[in-house]
């Protein structure tokens, strides 16, 4: 009971609302404020009160001026970055080491057989001094399927305007209009023929250039030509497509088997006072490099420390490459691709490794630094990739999220919705294949039009996030010969017979390398981000404003805000008036006239009677008593009862 008077007491006090006028609540204002300036306005006289009323506002202004930038500023979520050396024993880092070389070129040369006769046709056909005068070939004929796939053609750019587009094989020629440019679309017409371009003309007068063509499918006009300003760009970029399709098709135990064993390619290996060997490391089978050897990878066994830093304290490796094994058009160069990377992390040598020479002995100093970039709002950075939209396919190797797994999934994801079918260089989701030749026709004209395509590479990036903790190393490069000219015989006769358990030398500086990887410091460095603005600063920037161009604090804003609200109490409780007024006036214009006073009602009431008398009722004075047991009159009602339903019984006293 006592609750339900309170709430009725606060509704009366609601509706009554605050006492004041506006004009009375801004008096009120500036009269108690402890804000500097509104006390002035109503105390001085007329002149002054204009002054301070003018600076009053102008000041009110300059502060919401500055609350407004200070606001923004904080919403912006800026960082700074800062730098700290530190001093601890730190894992030795991941070592990857791979062959330039894929595969050996005597387990895959029965599939590439028919490749590397078409082209070296083609290289004898480009290289000829002169038509019709190239060595007679009594070879057998060759087997053009594979070059009608993707063939290889010259571009005649002798009349740049109208440039002519010859086949190596054909004695056609297709004019190529403006269609020198990489992506642009020919149609193709037959023309006279035309000769390979000479190799013994001039830097003037070389207008031939080579190019491989790429069609949406075999015999399409719809066409793109990939040029290159070198013929060794362009045979090179030739013979990987048609090898990547010719390899896409073999199984993958099949493609491990044909490329170099741990046990074969790693001689030797210490790491610091530990004797390690092949065993010591595992193996994954890259794409770009075939099989790769890992050191202190940290999947099975817990990740190595470095006791010290400096070169004995390091990991040292000799490794033989067999150089003379190389696919000749395939792997232009010759050495040991290798890369420093954190525990559990997917190599990816193509953006991030380094070349080792052969007959060299390389040193790498490494120095760490670590990255801790702040998460959002203050920047787009993933933990571990589970927030980024893009399915990680290197999620397969148990690896954790990088960005360069991220683009290279996403790639894949587009090359297989687009094309139909997935990239040899990066892994395959369920249920899909490769792209070869004979399956998907157009995947090179694809494959192309998706690498060169801003939109989809946009796209990737746009939906990749850096990781926001990394660790990034440094690395200081030297090399020297090795083995030297006096200790070569007996090196080389030691390794051969470890190798081989044989007394005859089978190795050659070509095929040896030797790498030392070590810490050249303990000192790490520590790059972390900060934000650079904070709640505590966005507050003591607000009130400082305040209090330098108002005088006021917290205090001061409690005060304001008891006036907004005291404003807008008002304003509600006359809103609610006007509304009251405004529906009264359409009453009273719906009934015009003024309902009836008692007065008038019983002055009707006795004319009425009067009326039944006239007409022979009987008078008021002899009317018959009422009936036993009928209940008196209701008089109240007579007063209150319209006059149309009064009767002449009821007007009895």
């Amino acid at each position: 009971m006592n609750l339900k008077k309170y709430f009725i007491r606060a509704l009366h006090r609601l509706q009554k609302g605050p006492g004041y006028t506006y004009k009375e609540l801004l008096v009120w204002y500036c009269d108690n404020t402890n804000t500097h300036g509104p006390k002035r306005i109503i105390k001085e006289g007329p002149k002054k009160k204009l002054i301070w009323f003018f600076l009053t506002l102008l000041f009110a202004s300059l502060v919401f001026w500055q609350w407004g930038i200070l606001i923004n500023t904080y919403l912006s979520y800026n960082v700074t970055s800062s730098l700290s050396i530190g001093f601890k024993t730190m894992k030795f880092p991941a070592v990857t080491v791979c062959n330039a070389n894929p595969f050996k070129y005597s387990e895959v040369k029965h599939l590439l057989k028919e490749l590397d006769r078409l082209i070296e046709a083609a290289l004898e056909r480009i290289l000829q001094p002169m038509p019709g005068n190239g060595s007679e070939n009594t070879s057998p004929p060759l087997n053009l399927e594979l070059w009608h796939q993707i063939p290889l053609v010259l571009i005649d750019e002798h009349d740049k305007d109208n440039p002519i587009i010859l086949d190596i094989f054909e004695s056609n020629q297709t004019d190529a209009g403006n269609q020198t440019a990489v992506g642009n679309q020919t149609t193709a017409g037959n023309q006279t023929a035309a000769p390979p371009a000479p190799a013994n003309t001039t830097s003037e007068e070389k207008k031939y250039k080579l190019a491989v063509k790429l069609c949406s499918h075999q015999g399409s006009d719809n066409c793109t030509y990939r040029n290159f300003t070198s013929a060794a760009q362009a045979v090179t970029e030739w013979y990987i497509l048609q090898s990547t399709s010719i390899l896409s098709k073999v199984p993958l135990q099949e493609r491990i088997r044909m490329g170099y064993q741990a046990e074969d390619m790693i001689l030797a290996c210490l790491y610091g006072a530990e004797p390690c060997n092949y065993k010591n490391f595992t193996q994954i089978y890259h794409p770009d490099h075939g099989n790769c050897y890992i050191f202190n990878w940290g999947m099975e066994e817990e990740a190595l420390n470095s006791s010290n830093p400096g070169a004995e304290f390091g990991l040292k490796l000799i490794l033989d490459i067999s150089q003379q094994d190389y696919i000749p058009y395939l792997s232009s160069a010759a050495g040991a691709r290798l890369m420093l990377h954190q525990q559990k992390s997917f190599p990816f040598l193509k953006d991030q490794g380094i070349y080792a020479m052969a007959g060299t002995e390389t040193s790498i100093g490494v120095l760490v630094d670590e990255l801790e970039r702040m998460g959002y709002p203050y920047s787009d950075c993933t933990m571990n990739g589970s927030d980024v939209p893009v399915k990680n396919l290197y999620s397969q190797y148990n690896t954790s999220y990088s960005i360069q797994a991220c683009l290279r999934s996403c790639f894949q994801n587009h090359m297989i919705e687009i094309c139909g079918c997935g990239h040899y260089m990066f892994p395959l989701p369920e249920g899909v294949n490769y792209c070869n030749n004979e399956d998907n026709p157009g995947w090179a004209y694809c494959y192309s039009s998706l690498r060169s395509s801003i939109r989809h590479r946009q796209i990737c990036i746009d939906s990749c996030k850096e990781t926001c903790n990394d660790t990034q190393y440094k690395m200081t490069i030297s090399m020297a010969d090795w083995p030297s000219e006096a200790s070569e015989d007996w090196i080389f006769h030691i390794l051969s017979y470890e190798r081989d358990m044989s007394t005859n030398v089978t190795l050659d500086r070509n095929g040896i390398i030797k790498l030392n990887i070590y810490f050249q410091e303990y000192n790490y460095r520590t790059i972390s981000e900060s934000a650079a603005t904070t709640i505590v600063w966005l507050l003591s920037s607000l009130g400082g404003q305040f209090g330098f161009w108002m005088g006021g604090s917290v205090l001061c804003l409690i005060e304001f805000g008891e006036i907004i609200i005291d404003s807008l109490w008002i304003t509600i409780i006359n809103i609610i008036g006007w509304c009251k007024g405004l529906k009264q006036k359409r009453a009273q214009a719906r009934y015009p006239d003024a309902p009836p006073t008692v007065s008038e009602l019983v002055e009707a009431h006795t004319n009425l009677g009067f009326q039944h008398e006239d007409a022979g009722a009987l008078p008021r004075d002899e009317a018959l008593p009422p009936e036993p047991g009928t209940p008196p009159p209701n008089y109240d009602s007579l007063r209150v009862q319209p006059l149309d339903v009064l009767g002449p019984d009821s007007d009895a006293e």
